[in-house]
This record gives C-alpha cells, sequence and structure tokens, in this order.
C-alpha cells in the first residue's frame, strides 16, 4: 500500500510535537495546535491587566462561546453545550437528575465500557438506588450487542454506552441501542470521547439523548475540555443534585435557595477552570477548517495500512477488519506487547499499551504514512530483538 500526496500534511507545522516524535497516540492525548500558545497568553494576558473585570467582560460567556465551537461538530445547536472538568464528574452530575427509588431504577451497560465511568456507576449509582447490570464482552473487540439490547427493559432507566470503544475502536451500533431503548422508556447517555474528532458525530441523526465527551483526544486541545449536549426538550426537565451557583437563574444575587436557570449552564456548578477554556477552542476550530470527511477518510487509508502491514507480520489485531465498524486506532498484540511497547517509547514513537488489548496505534490528519510505514519496521526490530535474546 504505496503513500499517496496527502494535502493535510500541511497542517504538521502547526503541532510542535509533531517535529520531534513519531506521534501515533492521537487517541490519548492529541498534538498541542501552535496557536495554544498564543491563547495562554491571552489569558495571562487578560487576567494580568483586567483582573477581577475579566470575569464580566470575558470569562463568563467562554464557557458557552466554547460550547459554540465544539456545537457543529457533533450536529447541535448554537447554545446547546455546556463545558465541564472531566468525564467522571460529569457522569455524576447526570446520574443526580434522575429518580433511582423506582421499579425504573435498572441502567445497563458492557464492561468494554471504559472504567472510569463505570467506577461512578457501580459506586455512586448504586448509592443513589440504582441497579446496575453490566454485560460481559468476552473479549475486547466485538461487543456484545445482541445481550445489551435483549438486557435493555422496562425497568431500565439508563443505558451509557461509549461510541467508541477505547480498547479496540469498535463503533457501537447507537441507533439500534437507542432504538431498544426508547421502545421502554430508558434513556441513552452516549461517551463519544473517542469519535469526536476523527468519525462523523450527529446527535439528531443518532438519536441519543444525552452525549458527553472531551477535547483532550481526537480534538487536540488538552485536559479540562468536556462538553455535554442534552436534547433540549429533555433539558428542561432535569435539575441536576450537584450542583452550584454558575446553574442559579441570578447568581450574582446569591439567594439562599436553588432556582435553575434555563439554559446550558443549568449543569455548571462551581467556578470554571478558564485556562482550560482557553486552550479548549483552538483543536476543534482546525478540525472544522479542514473538516470531518476528510479527516475520516485518512484515518480509515491509515488505520488499514497499519492492519494491513499486521496481517503480514502475523500479529493479532484487537481491532475490527472491517473499516465500517472501525474508529481511528488499531489495537496489535503479540507476545511481550508490554516490553515491546516500552521498546517503541524509548524509540521517541508514542502509542500505548492496554492490558488485555495490546498496543494501540492511533494516527491523525497531521501523521504521514511514512510515520506509520516507519513505526511498524521499529516494531519488527523490536520483536526480532526480543526473539534473538530468547
Amino acid at each position: 500500500m504505496p503513500s499517496k500526496k496527502d494535502e493535510l500534511l500541511k497542517w504538521r507545522k502547526e503541532f510542535p510535537v509533531l517535529s520531534n516524535s513519531t506521534y501515533l497516540i492521537s487517541n490519548s492525548l492529541g498534538a498541542m495546535p501552535r496557536s495554544v500558545y498564543d491563547k495562554m497568553h491571552e489569558y495571562a494576558d487578560t487576567w494580568a491587566t483586567r483582573g477581577v473585570r475579566a470575569w464580566e467582560e470575558k470569562w463568563w460567556m467562554l464557557n458557552a462561546e466554547v460550547g459554540n465551537t465544539i456545537a457543529p461538530l457533533i450536529g447541535a445547536g448554537k447554545n446547546e453545550i455546556s463545558m465541564h472538568t472531566n468525564i467522571s464528574s460529569l457522569q455524576a452530575i447526570l446520574l443526580s437528575c434522575f429518580n433511582f427509588k423506582s421499579k425504573k431504577n435498572k441502567i445497563v451497560y458492557t464492561d468494554l465500557e471504559f472504567p472510569s465511568d463505570m467506577y461512578v456507576f457501580e459506586k455512586f449509582a448504586t448509592s443513589l438506588g440504582a441497579k446496575v447490570k453490566i454485560i460481559k464482552s468476552g473479549n475486547s473487540v466485538v461487543p456484545p450487542t445482541e445481550k445489551l439490547l435483549n438486557a435493555i427493559d422496562d425497568k431500565t432507566l439508563l443505558v451509557p454506552i461509549s461510541h467508541v470503544l477505547f480498547k479496540s475502536a469498535y463503533i457501537m451500533d447507537v441507533k439500534a441501542i437507542v432504538k431498544k431503548a426508547h421502545s421502554v422508556g430508558a434513556f441513552v447517555i452516549l461517551d463519544a470521547y473517542h469519535s469526536v474528532g476523527t468519525i462523523s458525530v450527529d446527535v439528531k441523526k443518532l438519536g441519543v439523548d444525552i452525549l458527553i465527551g472531551g477535547v483532550l483526544k481526537w480534538l487536540c486541545s488538552g485536559p479540562g475540555g468536556i462538553f455535554l449536549w442534552i436534547k433540549p426538550s429533555l433539558r428542561k426537565k432535569l435539575e441536576p443534585k450537584i450542583t452550584g451557583w454558575l446553574a442559579h437563574e441570578n447568581p450574582f444575587a446569591f439567594e439562599k435557595k436553588m432556582k435553575y436557570t434555563d439554559g446550558v449552564y443549568k449543569f455548571l456548578n462551581g467556578t470554571p477552570p478558564i485556562p482550560a477554556l482557553y486552550a479548549a477552542q483552538e483543536g476543534p476550530k482546525i478540525i472544522a477548517k479542514i473538516g470531518i470527511d476528510k479527516i475520516r477518510k485518512k484515518s480509515i487509508h491509515q488505520t488499514s495500512l497499519i492492519i494491513y502491514e499486521a496481517e503480514k507480520e502475523g500479529y493479532k489485531i484487537n481491532s475490527p477488519i472491517d473499516f465500517r465498524v472501525r474508529g481511528g486506532t488499531v489495537t496489535l498484540d503479540m507476545p511481550d506487547s508490554h516490553l515491546i511497547s516500552k521498546a517503541l517509547l524509548k524509540r521517541n514513537i508514542l502509542i500505548d499499551y492496554r492490558k488485555g488489548a495490546g498496543i494501540r496505534f492511533a494516527p491523525h490528519f497531521y501523521n504521514s504514512d511514512d510515520e506509520i510505514y516507519y513505526a511498524l519496521a521499529e516494531l519488527k526490530k523490536i520483536i526480532q530483538n526480543i526473539k534473538y535474546k530468547k
């Protein structure tokens, strides 16, 4: 599979880390856009020169402004997204909106979900009275979709699912799950952390009730930029018990009783991480300029290239072979995978390892085919060296 002329490589100069490493780990932390330097300077300069006036002049509105930058990437409307600090705390905020003290109190998901989500469901949700049903997968690649669908019944209240599974990059059949959940009056919370920025996402077409995600990975905008979209009709009905003064309809009145605002700030609580909001804007802007269709096309090409080369070497592939159900990552496994991953990192080839799955390779729009060939050639050398030593 020869390299082709790639118009997206013109963006490489905008990402400093690409000049000193083979960066194939955007599923964990996207490369930082050069323009973030300017944004962080803008934040510091605003604080230094405007002081407390920065709140009313810029910072108070920043949460919604960043949300509006992300909205087109998920098919959302203006002023429909709020920004948060991390997925775990956001899941807890969402759980606090629901009543688990009735017969309809079941939460159903598979054991392939991201562990941090599952910790919140198993500890916090159960403390609220929820009954958790975890569907066993039996492997790390293909989700037990039929078992999940069969487990969604009239007692089910929430179905939290990942759009793309973090270990294997398998794209879940969201529409089928939404259809079954809605047929019994359950709500679907879609975790799109591993999809937004590398595959097409449209909340209206998918029909989900709630979407959560972050700019940390494929959106290349660092930690502390978690986004929340809730179907507007549902947003009006929900009242988070985990709340704070920013969610009040008149926060500066400092009233003794809580009165929720009608807008997306309803799901905020305390003072937001302003520096993270400055950084969170740059990656989504670049993704929007390029276009998801172009990014997805290149992703399919490069992940297919990795699979093609891996098959020739006989590596176990713990990601879908069919690109239609594969996200932006390819996970390869072989004896001594963990040791091999460390050797790759020492060679400045940035990847990561996940126990029970293998080594994750995650090229993005700024990676060249030559980088992939180089990384796989070094992988082969490492394996041969280990075999020789044995």
